[in-house]
């Protein structure tokens, strides 16, 4: 669990200098500075999603995880959750911080949780002990965390208690669950994860509105498909 607490560290540390930094920081350079957040989000997403050995596999994962985040009301309970805390931490902050707090803690949550450095650190934290890989990836994320708390304010915070669920969580169950990913697994739930990166990028840049939390159950779609082919003897 080291390496998630060095990470939520850093996310902390970042994300209360970009709301300082925001507010100094001119509109025009605020848009500037997310909408290439947006494209470099863009550029990770396609890398990503060319992991994939088997784009069907992908496919079907976003196409049934959409289902099952629509039914079950993910991005709704997301925005409760994100309310609840808005209500809660609304009389010590300013109007302007508040005013996208949905959008940074949902944002920031998606892009420091989903990627094969969370996946791959976080079993190797599990497994070995060995934290390094997540150390890199505190380090960027804490940068990341400033430049989206810069333009989306405090919401962005918060996504330290996704963090430590989500990543927590991995490094736990990769510790009880030594033989619980393959390599192609590993594969295709990241290139499933690269499809939403990809859904972040556009959102970044105001392309377009997508309901990304409602695709999340695609990244437990993708690794039962490739498990469920491999036990019937299909290769990708």
């Amino acid at each position: 669990m080291i390496g998630t607490i060095l990470n939520i560290v850093t996310v902390l540390i970042g994300g209360g200098l970009g709301v300082l930094l925001g507010q100094r920081l001119p509109e025009r350079m605020r848009e500037t500075v997310l909408h290439g957040l947006g494209l470099v989000t863009l550029v990770v997403g396609v890398h990503l999603t060319l992991e994939t050995q088997n784009v069907l596999i992908v496919l079907v994962s976003v196409l049934i995880g959409a289902i099952l985040g629509e039914w079950w009301g993910i991005d709704v309970g997301l925005e409760r959750v994100s309310e609840w805390l808005r209500v809660r931490v609304a009389r010590r902050a300013s109007a302007r911080s508040m005013a996208h707090f949905t959008e940074g803690f949902v944002t920031a949550s998606l892009v420091f949780c989903v990627g094969p450095m969370t996946i791959l650190g976080s079993i190797q934290d599990g497994l070995t002990g060995d934290y390094s890989l997540l150390a890199i990836k505190s380090v960027l994320d804490g940068f990341a965390a400033l430049a989206f708390a810069s333009s989306l304010g405090i919401g962005v915070l918060f996504s330290a208690l996704t963090i430590l669920l989500y990543q927590g969580g991995l490094t736990l169950a990769a510790g009880l669950a030594q033989n619980v990913f393959s390599e192609a697994m590993i594969a295709e739930m990241t290139a499933t994860g690269g499809v939403m990166i990809l859904a972040i990028g556009l959102l970044l840049l105001d392309v377009r509105r997508i309901r990304v939390a409602n695709l999340l159950p695609a990244l437990l779609i993708a690794p039962l498909m490739v498990a469920a082919l491999a036990w019937l003897g299909i290769r990708l």
